[in-house]
């Protein structure tokens, strides 16, 4: 009789555990991470030792001890670890121009909010969106239309440090949830939510209208924690802002501090069931920015008159992206990242609307 109880114990926790797993759900998941601002040449040839000299660096010496190397190889890896070590190894990175990879913009503005609905939407739109003023967004982005479908709706999440973020998602229309700015989480809150509510108006106030990435990203983080959404999207903000106020040695350390947070990000994703093997990484930015210090291609500055705006990056990691690492010759736009985005989550999608031809990853 105690045999037979033993057994009838391991058929129900074995039917319980069959169970358990059943219902995670292993159809693919997106985070769509960018990085304002930042430039090719940041990425891909490490630290730029002209502006270092400049005056655009305060600390010369700690940003040398920092992050130089003996090769921009070794010193690219120094700032981003989690790229060469991790993505170049796995994934795909596009962008070095130096080797014959090109990746461009294709609205000619040349800011934020035009780069960000290029991202976002899979076509520029000149016409209609010329400054990064908080105008609703009327074109549909490829988070909403996600959220449109039924096995996508009410999981799809973004967060930005930026503050315009709402109306270039246009959370009213969409009904996606945007955490931007200063905005504190909602509902009902963990503890960790509560701290970050307490503390991120308690921290140094640098921009109104930017707060600092590391709330951002724990906001992010905690909300994939409690409520496993399939579409995140992430925008990381200090880059620009730092490169705007002629800081080089803060904008390389927050470059470098944003690598670790993609890097703690992945780390957890890989260790949630719900996440792990299932989950791509699809990172990029929204412009360049100048080369250096001459007027037509100033490093602080980016636009339609600044030389080298219109040159990205992009950088995808996932359980089905052909592990080619640094990428040699070619050329990708960024409108191409929204369609690539709907081929990842077989979300049908309006060639009229959004007619770049998705990333071969394969």
């Amino acid at each position: 009789m105690m045999k037979i109880r033993t057994r009838i114990l391991l058929v129900a926790v074995l039917f319980m555990w069959v169970g358990a797993t059943a219902q995670i759900d292993k159809t693919a998941n997106v985070f769509l991470i960018t990085l304002d601002g930042v430039r090719w040449q940041d990425v891909y040839h490490g630290l730029d030792t002209a502006l270092v000299q400049s005056n655009y660096t305060e600390d010369k010496e700690l940003l040398n001890k920092m992050f130089s190397g003996s090769s921009p190889e070794e010193s690219r890896e120094k700032i981003m670890p989690f790229f060469w070590n991790t993505i170049a190894k796995d994934g795909q990175l596009y962008g070095n121009r130096t080797k014959g990879s090109k990746v461009d913009l294709t609205n000619k503005m040349l800011f934020s909010y035009p780069g960000y609905n290029e991202i976002l939407t899979g076509k520029a739109d000149d016409a209609h969106i010329d400054s990064n003023d908080k105008n609703y967004n009327k074109n549909v982005t490829v988070l909403e239309l996600a959220n449109k479908q039924e096995r996508y709706k009410g999981k799809v999440a973004a967060f930005a440090s930026w503050d315009v973020f709402p109306f270039i998602i246009n959370d009213k229309r969409s009904g996606i949830p945007v955490n931007a700015g200063y905005m504190n989480a909602q509902g009902d809150l963990s503890g960790r939510e509560i701290f970050l509510n307490e503390m991120q108006r308690q921290a140094p106030i640098i921009w109104e209208s930017v707060r600092l990435d590391v709330f951002t990203h724990h906001y992010a983080k905690e909300y994939v924690k409690k409520n496993h959404p399939k579409v995140v999207y992430i925008s990381y903000g200090e880059t620009d802002d730092f490169a705007h106020g002629g800081k080089f040695d803060f904008y390389m350390k927050s470059l470098h501090n944003t690598d670790a947070l993609i890097a703690d990000l992945w780390q957890y994703v890989q260790q949630d069931d719900f996440y792990k093997d299932n989950t791509y990484f699809i990172i990029t930015t929204d412009h360049g920015r100048g080369s250096g210090i001459l007027e037509d291609s100033k490093w602080t500055s980016h636009g339609s008159n600044v030389k080298g705006a219109q040159h990205t990056w992009m950088a995808i990691l996932g359980p089905n992206v052909k592990p080619i690492g640094e990428a040699v010759n070619g050329q990708l736009y960024t409108d191409q990242l929204a369609p690539t985005i709907a081929e990842i989550l077989d979300v049908d999608v309006d060639i009229q609307t959004m007619p770049a031809k998705p990333i071969n990853l394969k």
